[in-house]
């Protein structure tokens, strides 16, 4: 079994403490938050010992694996004192907002030749995941274009998206990071981005977007459409398609049951879209913790590491580079 320690105890890192409480691989022995309260809390929730200093995780030489889920300004310095612990690392995504941290970072812990999984879920849904191997089967020819659509229910609240970089590196980033995946080895080329806002004036005193697209090109020339909303009346909307020389392939959106009603009223009337990312990734949060165990007792590579996150922030800093200097921008990783 995996001792683990949990650093960050928000919304999310709750969730993935319940996540890794179930997982038979983990045993989480440490939970940390900044908010000592809070600590205490959840550690009796998740049967776990409450700790007020990470580094008490980092040094317990019994302790195999951290779980980064703190605030992203924390991201770095957590993963680099877990490298000097010889820990197993998972950190939620992004690595950081700063390029130049993740930069000087990746020199700094390249020596330990670490292991670290991105917290990427997105590549570990059932439905995405499968939209992968069928492309890798050939089933659609050579690929052609992806078009991903991403839409949250409601915005979060201002003072998150004041602290949250952007739509690009707070929302997108996961669309690039699938955009990465399903690619495979053709690396994205070049890249160009809009964004606007319509219905909430809140994003313009906070100089972000509401709406954002961005296409972009790779080396073979494949085209990558992202569509973004912060927000959708009809619930989470969460669709992928890909495109090839020998058909299409899709992965919908997830709903509670798949019932279709129809009256003299209505045709074809569905329940609503699962309400947010808790619900419609559940599967996926999941699945990724079963590859970190494997990252950790087998040396097998999850599906997003370190460099993942790395390049994802890359192509989000050349979208917002691209909406100012309104032309294509190339990337360089």
């Amino acid at each position: 079994m995996i001792n683990i320690a949990l650093l960050g105890l928000g919304r999310i890192g709750v969730m993935h403490g319940k996540n890794l409480m179930r997982n038979k691989e983990f045993k989480l022995k440490y939970v940390y938050d900044i908010n000592k309260k809070l600590t205490l809390k959840i550690s009796k929730e998740l049967k776990s010992n409450p700790i007020y200093n990470p580094s008490i995780a980092f040094k317990d030489r019994e302790i195999d694996a951290v779980f980064i889920a703190s605030t992203t300004s924390t991201h770095i310095k957590l993963i680099l004192e877990a490298v000097k612990y010889k820990k197993a690392i998972f950190c939620e995504k992004p690595l950081d907002l700063n390029i130049n941290k993740i930069n000087s970072c990746k020199k700094k812990i390249s020596r330990f030749n670490p292991k670290i999984q991105l917290g990427f879920n997105r590549r570990y849904d059932p439905g995405h995941n499968n939209l992968k191997k069928e492309l890798i089967k050939g089933k659609i020819g050579k690929l052609e274009k992806v078009i991903i659509t991403s839409r949250d229910p409601a915005p979060p609240s201002i003072k998150y998206l004041k602290e949250s970089g952007g739509i690009f590196k707070d929302m997108m980033i996961h669309d690039f990071d699938l955009v990465r995946f399903y690619l495979g080895n053709d690396e994205p080329k070049s890249l160009i981005a809009t964004g606007s806002n319509i219905s909430d004036n809140r994003f313009n005193k906070i100089k972000d977007y509401e709406l954002a697209s961005c296409l972009i090109k790779s080396k073979k020339g494949v085209q990558c459409t992202i569509t973004n909303s912060r927000h959708c009346s009809f619930g989470y909307d969460q669709r992928i398609e890909l495109f090839g020389s020998k058909g299409m392939i899709i992965s919908e959106n997830k709903r509670n049951d798949e019932i279709s009603f129809y009256s003299n009223n209505t045709t074809s009337s569905k329940s609503p879209l699962m309400h947010f990312f808790v619900e419609r990734y559940k599967d996926a949060y999941k699945n990724q913790l079963y590859d970190f165990a494997k990252f950790i007792k087998k040396n097998i590579k999850p599906l997003a590491l370190f460099e993942e996150g790395r390049r994802a922030l890359i192509m989000a800093n050349a979208a917002k580079k691209s909406i100012t200097s309104k032309r294509i921008e190339k990337l360089n990783f």
